[in-house]
């Protein structure tokens, strides 16, 4: 029942963490990756906004998210951990498979793509140009693989103690 209320809360921290970092053109652009191509295009090429567009590497992306997410996963599982590694593993998996989801579905194609929270200056009267879920299915599929690689680690820290 625990493993299930925290799972619930680390859902709705996350979200919170989601509305709080969008809202203006600079919070906005931190994760212009995740907005539909057509979009980044715009802002890329805006006078005012495409000077102020960082990019990282999609590997340095993937291995700071893969980091983070272990250390905050093997945090949350560390006082529940259980003796070996598959019980570890799997519950560490269940945890981050259900953000991935939650984060897809309701995060990304039920609010995300009906917010004005996350459009940009010069966009706020083209929500057509929000719809595209491409990104997000690629970063669902990203955080598949992501999860499972940390809890193959965090799972392997877990059964050492």
């Amino acid at each position: 029942m625990m493993f299930i209320v925290k799972t619930i809360c680390l859902c709705l921290i996350f979200w919170g963490l989601c509305y709080l970092g969008t809202g203006t053109d600079e919070k906005n652009l931190k994760g212009l990756s995740a907005y539909p191509d057509a979009i980044q295009r715009k802002v890329k090429n805006d006078a005012v906004l495409g000077p102020k567009v960082k990019s990282i590497s999609p590997a340095a992306s993937f291995l700071s998210n893969l980091l983070l997410y272990t250390v905050l996963l093997l945090l949350i599982c560390f006082f529940e951990r259980e003796e070996g590694f598959f019980p570890n593993f799997w519950k560490v998996l269940i945890m981050g498979e259900s953000l991935n989801l939650f984060d897809f579905f309701v995060i990304d194609l039920l609010w995300w793509r009906h917010t004005k929270r996350v459009r940009f200056t010069g966009t706020e009267n083209q929500p057509e140009l929000y719809c595209d879920p491409k990104n997000h299915l690629i970063s669902f599929v990203k955080g598949i693989v992501m999860f499972f690689i940390a809890a193959v680690i965090a799972g392997l820290i877990l059964s050492c103690f």
